[in-house]
């Protein structure tokens, strides 16, 4: 039964999400979650991972928490589901793009989609953030992890606008988060 669930679960959030990987946390977050399957830290980090390993984010996303939730057979079975809908939804766009590429209907809807995926994606930084600087849910005051998340967050900031490549920053802080782990004893 968990294999459907996991299956049905990925297959509703690839086919309600517009704007890619980013965009769909809030809907993982509130299936995982809602399910028990994860905790909000485990999520996190398999957000993290998710980001961070080859392969798109949905595809690695659904694997990491279907191989958690139900070993092998759990992880193809959420990876099938979050795969199909942008497969057969793709297939049938592609069918039928020249013919309606130009009605006002079709115009409209892409020109409401872009601003929903732009609030999808901040509902996730706010949450995604809030779980890194404040994973016990209330602030109690300074605590190094809180100073190093927040300092590796500005350079990668701003070594994200300066255009450095998304792989540079991204093993650049993974080895400053292993050293202040290692120095500050995390």
């Amino acid at each position: 039964m968990i294999f459907l669930r996991l299956f049905l679960s990925f297959f509703k959030i690839g086919l309600f999400t517009f704007g890619g990987g980013y965009a769909m946390i809030p809907l993982i977050q509130e299936e995982v979650l809602a399910r028990g399957w994860l905790d909000s830290g485990t999520l996190v980090d398999f957000i993290a991972v998710s980001e961070s390993t080859p392969g798109p984010f949905a595809v690695n996303i659904a694997t990491y928490v279907g191989s958690q939730t139900g070993g092998m057979i759990g992880a193809v079975c959420a990876t099938a589901g979050v795969v199909l809908p942008s497969f057969l939804i793709i297939l049938l766009v592609a069918t039928f793009y020249e013919r309606f590429r130009k009605n006002r209907i079709v115009e409209g809807a892409m020109t409401g989609l872009k601003p929903a995926v732009v609030g999808l994606i901040g509902k996730a930084l706010v949450t995604v953030a809030l779980t890194v600087f404040v994973p016990m849910g209330v602030f109690t005051g300074f605590t190094w992890t809180f100073a190093v998340s927040a300092v590796l967050c500005v350079i990668a900031f701003v070594m994200a606008m300066k255009k450095i490549h998304p792989i540079f920053i991204i093993l650049l802080c993974a080895a400053a988060g292993i050293a202040a782990g290692y120095l500050l004893d995390l």
